[in-house]
């Protein structure tokens, strides 16, 4: 059905208004979507901009499957350098430009929500070349989708789940060191829930 309203959509070239509650619909069929909230418009934009770019902590749970991963962190700034510690082990350096914006909104020794996307997360240190860092944890879930495999696995007693190449030979039990892409941490005012990073 999807295929057949974009179709029509082509065809006729005129503004088609859908609502639906289903994200997945949202993103293949919208060219410009509203993202609501109880009543209240939370963000406007493109499918690829509210994915890449969500403007609050709502709109970056509701947009991509599986959801975003999050987790409490505290913000350690040391100089120009700016790390999230999640817990009492993870140190996660951020770049230059999300550094900054911590540092400018003046987040030091805070609590904020570290966001990053399931397929940020890899089991292979050669994916991220050199601008990842590393959480260890323990494979709860193996989840083999024929394409690609979840890992779910708990950090600081929140779920995560890791979206990796089929290949991995990691399995339900292992110990394993997940490497985050940095350049695709997203960071949220605890309070707020808005975006301080993207």
């Amino acid at each position: 059905m999807r295929t057949e309203i974009s179709k029509l959509h082509q065809r006729l070239g005129a503004t088609i208004i859908y609502v639906t509650h289903d994200q997945t619909e949202a993103m293949t069929l919208g060219t410009r979507i509203v993202v609501m909230k109880d009543g209240v418009v939370q963000q406007v934009d493109t499918p690829q901009n509210l994915y890449n770019q969500p403007g609050n902590l709502f709109v970056a749970g509701f947009i991509g499957s599986p959801q975003m991963n999050m987790v409490d962190a505290t913000v350690e700034v040391k100089g120009s350098d700016v790390y999230l510690k999640v817990g009492r082990t993870a140190s996660i350096q951020l770049p230059a430009a999300k550094a900054k914006k911590l540092i400018d909104g003046g987040y030091n020794g805070k609590t904020v929500i570290m966001g990053i996307r399931p397929e940020n997360l890899s089991d292979d240190p050669d994916e991220v070349k050199g601008k990842g860092a590393a959480i260890d944890a323990k494979i709860e879930v193996y989840e083999l989708l024929g394409a690609e495999v979840f890992l779910y696995f708990t950090v600081e007693g929140a779920n995560f789940t890791a979206r990796v190449n089929p290949r991995t030979t990691l399995r339900t039990g292992d110990t394993a060191k997940f490497y985050l892409d940095v350049d695709k941490i997203h960071v949220f005012d605890k309070e707020t829930e808005l975006t301080i990073t993207n």
